[in-house]
Formats: structure tokens, C-alpha cells, sequence
């Protein structure tokens, strides 16, 4: 199938706002009926069906006032990266930020506990590429003795993973994305701007002979570049226990971002049933954001990251941690408050959470549009945490 692709070479509620305000309450009692009041305007705004379905506490700092419950973090390890996609970085690089004001390991841990405590149960290591960060599997053991915390998973380009996998694996991490664009060595390098397409296949095999499954392979899909691919990255599930998720291509400063060269997920879909018409649609959680696919018999199957063309903003559970520790609350936003200062000069853990819950209701409805964003102030892909 590459040989195919390379013969054609030529993605709190209102009242939990009202209790960032109002927050003189620092015992635990006051936070637990800043919540319940914060249920009770759940109810009376007619969102009877949202409590009834989560019916277990959450806390209301990491609610917002659309209703929607942040239980996921994504925390960037590192704004380093050993490749330079070209829909993440520009190429001329970026400006790093210094030492001494990214996250410390201790940092990272003080901050994840702290999210994990008040309902978080999935944390994603990001970058960056993570895997380049020397402490990285000590930091995923210390994030596995946290209690109430489900899922530890990494996104990477795959360049390390065969090395450090055993070991990762060993130290808690239970879910992996891999970053791979084409199935053609020649066309990875002009992709990326460097070697290692063999390093990323034999980090995909590696992940699925330790028992990863599925694998997931993050496909940004580029008009130009690769939409040539989308039925040989089909074919790529059939044998192997994979979810490839075509990402549409989205604007970040410095990405040269053109509404042309988006592939929308219709687009990619349409072409996939034309080959295999018996294509079938899977269920999936209320705040994914992938539509999943399977052809039947394969081993693996496909999604889609609409971002685009078919925003999820309604049932985000999403915040982010920058590597210099600012806290988005949306990937698409330019709003960011910094944790690590807040952390240095010396704020309480009560004081922390009432920074976050102000953040969190201060999150807007959903994104501003495709259109919008590529004209926005906003950092590079590789500075926020892919």
C-alpha cells in the first residue's frame, strides 16, 4: 500500500462562576455546598437529565457554566521536539522558553494531584514530544499512585518509543497515540523536515506486541500532502489491533494554515465507503471527540477528528497544562492563567482551585470557527501540547 501511495507522490456552571466569586469558603463544607448549589441551578435551568446521569459528586471548580465536566487534563512535558511537522512548527523553529520557567517534575506532580482530587481521572502526557524528557517515566510512575486516576496515556511522534515502552509500560501508562502522516519514508521526511519513519513503524509494532490496544495512529490529513493515503491508512487496520484518526487540518500560528488544504471528515469518508460500501459506524462516549468506523473483519478501525468542519465543543472535557505551566481551557482560545506562578509565590491549594474554577466558567460556549482561529493570536501547536 505505500508502494501504491508513493507511485501517486508527484488534521462551573454559572454558579460555579458565582462560587469562584464567592469563595470565602474554604473549608471543605463550603465547597461541598457551593456544589450542591451549583446542582440545584443545574435543575432549575432545566439540565435535570445532566445531573441525573452524573449523579457522583464532581467538583464544581472544574465545571463550567455550560454544564460540562472537565475529568480530562493534557499536561506538555516539554516544548522540545526531535521532528518539525509542518503543521505544528514553523520552520524556522520556535523560540523556547528558558529552563527555569518550564514545570518542574515536582511542579507537574504538585498540579496533576491537585486536578486528580477534584475529579480529573484521565491525564495525557504531551509535548513537545514528551518522550525526550529525560524524568518521563518517572513521571508517569508518580502520577500512577494517584488515587482516582484511570487512565495515563502519551501522545508521540513514536521516535523513542520502542527504547522507552518497556519501561513506561511497567511504570502505569496505559494508553498511547502515535503521530504518523504517510506510509512513504521519502514523502515522512518532507512532512516532518527529518528521518524516522522506520523508528515510528517499529514503535507502532512495539506498542501492539506489548498489548496496547487499541494503538491509536493520530493522521493529520492534508490536502496536497497526503489525502492520497486515506484508503492505504484503512488498509493499515486490517491486520494490526489499530484506530487511525484522521485529524483535520487546523490553523496554529506559524502552520501557513489554508482553508484548501483542510480535508473535511465528509470528504474522507465519502471516498473510504466508495471502496468499502459495508463500512459501519461505531458508538462512542459523549465527550469523544472522534466518529469511529470499522470495516468489518479488520482488526483495527477508523476515526475522525472533526475540529473543523464538525466542532465538539459542546461535550469538551478538556484543560491543558503548557510546559510553562499556563492553564487553557480550550485549545483554540488565547486565554491562558499561569499555574506556575501562582505555584511559586506561594498559593494555597484552596487558593489554586479557586484560580482554576475562575478559569474553567470563564470558558466560552465553543470555539470561534475555522475562519476566525487562523486569524487569532495564539501559540504554535508545538507550544500548547499536540
Amino acid at each position: 500500500m505505500a508502494a501504491a501511495a508513493a507511485a501517486r507522490w508527484g488534521r462551573f456552571l454559572r454558579g460555579a462562576r458565582g462560587a469562584a466569586s464567592r469563595r470565602a469558603c474554604s473549608s471543605s463544607g463550603a465547597r461541598a455546598r457551593a456544589a450542591s448549589g451549583a446542582a440545584q441551578e443545574l435543575q432549575s435551568s432545566g439540565r435535570e437529565r445532566f445531573v441525573l446521569e452524573h449523579a457522583a459528586p464532581f467538583s464544581a471548580f472544574l465545571m463550567d457554566s455550560f454544564g460540562r465536566q472537565h475529568n480530562y487534563l493534557r499536561i506538555s512535558l516539554t516544548e522540545k521536539c526531535n521532528l518539525r511537522c509542518q503543521y505544528c512548527m514553523p520552520e524556522e523553529g520556535v523560540q523556547l522558553t528558558p529552563k527555569s520557567e518550564l514545570l518542574t517534575t515536582q511542579e507537574i506532580i504538585t498540579l496533576a494531584r491537585l486536578f486528580v482530587k477534584e475529579g480529573v481521572d484521565k491525564i495525557r502526557l504531551t509535548g513537545g514530544e514528551p518522550l525526550i524528557r529525560p524524568d518521563v517515566v518517572d513521571i508517569v510512575g508518580e502520577l500512577y499512585k494517584l488515587e482516582g486516576l484511570k487512565t495515563i496515556a502519551v501522545t508521540t511522534n513514536g521516535i523513542n518509543l520502542t527504547r522507552l515502552l518497556p519501561r513506561l509500560k511497567e511504570a502505569g501508562l496505559n494508553a498511547i497515540n502515535i503521530s504518523l502522516d504517510t506510509l512513504v519514508p521519502a514523502k515522512f521526511e518532507f512532512i516532518v523536515r527529518r528521518k524516522g519513519f522506520h523508528k515510528v513503524m517499529e514503535g507502532i509494532h512495539k506498542a501492539t506486541e506489548l498489548g496496547y490496544h487499541p494503538v491509536k495512529v493520530n493522521c493529520v490529513v492534508m490536502r496536497g500532502f497526503n489525502e492520497d493515503e486515506v484508503l492505504d491508512f484503512v488498509g493499515f487496520t486490517k491486520d494490526l489491533p489499530l484506530d487511525v484518526r484522521f485529524i483535520e487540518y487546523m490553523p496554529f500560528d506559524g502552520n501557513k494554515w489554508n482553508f484548501k488544504k483542510m480535508v473535511s471528515y465528509k470528504e474522507m469518508l465519502d471516498k473510504i465507503k466508495q471502496r468499502w460500501p459495508e463500512l459501519e459506524k461505531l458508538p462512542c462516549e459523549t465527550s469523544s471527540t472522534a466518529k469511529s468506523y470499522k470495516v468489518p473483519h479488520f482488526q483495527g478501525q477508523i476515526s475522525f477528528i472533526t475540529s473543523m468542519s464538525e466542532h465538539f465543543c459542546g461535550s469538551c472535557n478538556r484543560l491543558r497544562i503548557t510546559a510553562d505551566g499556563n492553564l487553557k481551557v480550550c485549545l483554540f482560545g488565547n486565554s491562558e492563567v499561569s499555574l506556575r506562578d501562582h505555584l511559586r509565590s506561594g498559593a494555597s491549594e484552596e487558593e489554586l482551585i479557586q484560580i482554576i474554577g475562575a478559569a474553567v466558567g470563564r470558558k466560552k460556549k465553543q470555539h470561534a470557527g475555522m475562519f476566525n482561529i487562523s486569524r487569532m493570536k495564539n501559540r504554535p501547536m508545538v507550544l500548547i501540547g499536540g
